[in-house]
């Protein structure tokens, strides 16, 4: 491990472009870390990307901190790395004796990336770069630039794709992947899904788009013809009514109003969905039904009692989720600067063979949390209603 620890000290003085720790020993704890340079109030710092299942923890290191995190990850956990910098390129091997085996070569690089936090974004579907239908959806222009005044909705896009993105591990890859998108409007991110997963990522996907105003439905599946998809279709419906299938893998839902939110989840629930990704909206069930006596005065204040109800509610949906084998987390969206609608509720289904009294317990655990919360401020949710039914 010296000639490892070597290099990693050489690598902080010589300009890090980033390393990669990969090929785990053991299938429990992280998979992969990514680490990279920041420059943070001045200081040069190496931020660790640790990607455990579908969740990514970032923590900050010095040089010092991270090269022995790296020796101990590398003692203990995983047996290959990689480092690049802006002169050279390394790849690591840990065999089972701890014997190591370090390949090294020169590179020419122009210039190294930026380290600072307002560096260039680097997105998914890049700037510059045509796509039909972000065009057609009045994001692009026809030589691929960005239209300024729907730059806020190209952020949201890629986004929404990077969310995807982290949980791609959970979405099968040879059987097919059934996503159905309700609420999906006019389908720019039920576009950037279909482009995303089945041009890029090269899945077998099949996307089904839900949506209440016919117009709309028309014109997404005009464009779905046009470029081809064709296994991405749109109809005309409500969520609470829709019988299109019985099972999926992915369940979207973005911007359903009140309580369509929770008609979309029951469904993913009883469907068995993998992931769900759900950006709600308009939370006004439990802002009517609210009725608690300690925060009376408080909720005197409207702007108040209306936001807190909509956090009530997201939070009693996540461990509502919880409770029936989700890995449950609220996000950012996208800024609250673009839009106040900025929660999402991102559920990974735990993994299958879940029935062990541990699981039970926890599920049990959260249910009864859920159910204290309820009752403290008396309310009657729709979808606690809705998955008594299981």
């Amino acid at each position: 491990m010296e000639r490892l620890r070597e290099m990693l000290e050489q690598c902080t003085r010589e300009g890090l472009y980033q390393i990669v720790v990969s090929n785990p020993r053991r299938k429990d704890g992280a998979w992969k870390l990514k680490i990279r340079p920041v420059m943070i109030g001045g200081e040069l710092l190496y931020q660790e990307s640790r990607f455990i299942e579908t969740k990514v923890f970032h923590e900050n290191k010095s040089a010092a901190q991270m090269t022995e995190s790296v020796l101990l990850e590398m003692e203990t956990q995983f047996k290959q790395l990689e480092i690049q910098t802006k002169n050279w390129q390394a790849t690591a091997l840990v065999g089972k004796k701890g014997n190591v085996t370090i390949r090294k070569k020169n590179i020419r690089q122009d210039k190294m990336p930026e380290l600072s936090h307002n560096r260039k974004k680097q997105y998914i579907l890049e700037e510059n770069v045509p796509v039909g239908f972000l065009q057609d959806l009045g994001v692009q222009t026809s030589d691929g630039k960005i239209v300024k005044s729907r730059y806020d909705k190209f952020r949201q896009i890629n986004r929404f794709l990077e969310l995807i993105e982290d949980i791609l591990p959970s979405l099968p890859r040879k059987d097919g992947v059934r996503i159905i998108d309700f609420g999906c409007g006019k389908s720019y991110l039920t576009f950037a899904m279909y482009y995303y997963l089945k041009i890029l990522k090269q899945y077998d996907v099949d996307i089904i788009g839900l949506d209440l105003k016919d117009d709309v439905i028309r014109n997404c599946n005009r464009l779905s013809e046009k470029y081809g998809y064709d296994k991405l279709h749109f109809y005309h419906g409500d969520i609470k009514n829709f019988t299109g299938t019985d099972q999926a893998d992915m369940v979207v839902t973005l911007h359903a109003c009140d309580t369509a939110t929770d008609y979309a989840l029951d469904k993913a629930v009883k469907w068995g969905a993998k992931v769900i990704l759900s950006v709600p909206c308009c939370q006004h069930e439990l802002n009517r039904q609210i009725d608690c006596t300690p925060l009376t005065d408080i909720f005197s204040y409207g702007l108040i009692k209306e936001r807190t109800a909509a956090l009530f509610t997201d939070a009693l949906r996540a461990q509502m989720l919880e409770a029936q084998g989700y890995d449950t987390q609220i996000l950012e969206f996208i800024d609250m600067e673009h839009t106040p609608k900025n929660i999402m509720i991102r559920a990974v289904r735990r993994k299958e063979g879940g029935e062990d009294a541990g699981e039970k317990a926890y599920r049990q655990a959260k249910k009864e949390k859920a159910a204290a919360l309820i009752e403290f401020l008396h309310v009657q949710p729709t979808l606690e209603k809705l998955l008594q039914e299981l």
